[in-house]
């Protein structure tokens, strides 16, 4: 039970399921029509977007074990319940039923997934170093799976998804150098660039807040464009409202337990945001 537990926190499923949703949020934006007539594809993106991110989530771990030894003791690796290279056995058998269900969905997806899968290996092994270009490799991470949904059904990228995946690109870039305000320590110690270490806490809570309330400020052009519903305004606006909270905790207290804080609460107000999302497509 312990081998699987540790496994499956390598895995980080809250993360899978997000990205999973995602795909299927994006394609549902694209074709709400179509559900029933596609739902292999539907099947097949939320399959591809799980498995995808729970391999990088095991290879994030894998080169982060030292930096986790430090700020993170009691992850699988660090603590020794998951070896190194079993955690990198695992993220390969993840990534080919990835692969695998991208290409059952076509081949155009499975080149977009590919590029995301690239572009997160790219930031583990060189981009996290860097600071914020790194933060912004796992947001178009975390974008890509709407963009890819869209295309499993429709074989195009929408306007309206694009403007959804750059609020999701926004408000993860927040979160993103709100954990190195988390990890600041270990951060400093392997030279890793977070705006954190390089300019202060008070600076990083700045610039995440900044990108907070950019993606706040995104989000009433879908209606406002009319590709969304009614529905799809009270659920923004809730996520909206937590965005802004956060922004105001973070501002007041940029401390590494409260950074941390509101690090894992702002996984709340993405799924709000992605409910918001599935909303505007309801006619």
């Amino acid at each position: 039970m312990g081998k699987f537990s540790g496994y499956l926190r390598l895995m980080r499923p809250v993360n899978c399921l997000m990205m999973g949703l995602a795909v299927i949020v994006g394609a549902i934006l694209a074709a709400p029509n179509m559900l029933s007539a596609l739902w292999q594809n539907f099947a097949y993106g939320f399959i591809t977007g799980f498995m995808l991110t729970a391999a990088s989530m095991a290879i994030n771990d894998y080169y982060d074990r030292e930096i986790d030894a430090v700020n993170e003791p009691n992850r699988p690796i660090p603590s020794g319940l998951i070896k190194p290279k079993k955690a990198l056995m695992f993220a390969s058998v993840l990534t080919i039923i990835g692969f695998a269900s991208a290409y059952l969905t076509s081949i155009l997806c499975l080149f977009i997934a590919i590029i995301a899968w690239i572009i997160f290996v790219i930031y583990t092994t060189v981009g996290k170093r860097s600071g914020l270009p790194g933060n912004f490799l796992v947001s178009a991470c975390v974008a890509i799976p709407f963009i890819y949904g869209g295309v499993a059904i429709v074989n195009n990228v929408e306007l309206n998804i694009l403007i959804f995946a750059s609020m999701a690109f926004l408000s993860n870039t927040g979160r993103e150098i709100t954990k190195g305000i988390v990890d600041v320590q270990g951060d400093k110690m392997r030279n890793v660039k977070t705006l954190a270490v390089r300019f202060g806490e008070k600076t990083a809570a700045l610039s995440a807040v900044a990108f907070y309330i950019f993606a706040v400020f995104l989000s009433p052009i879908p209606w406002l464009l009319s590709s969304a519903s009614i529905w799809f305004v009270p659920l923004v606006t809730v996520f909206d409202i937590g965005l802004v909270t956060l922004s105001f905790m973070l501002l007041k207290n940029y401390s590494r337990e409260n950074a941390r804080k509101v690090k894992d609460v702002v996984l709340l107000w993405f799924i709000i945001g992605l409910l918001a999302f599935i909303a505007a497509a309801i006619r």
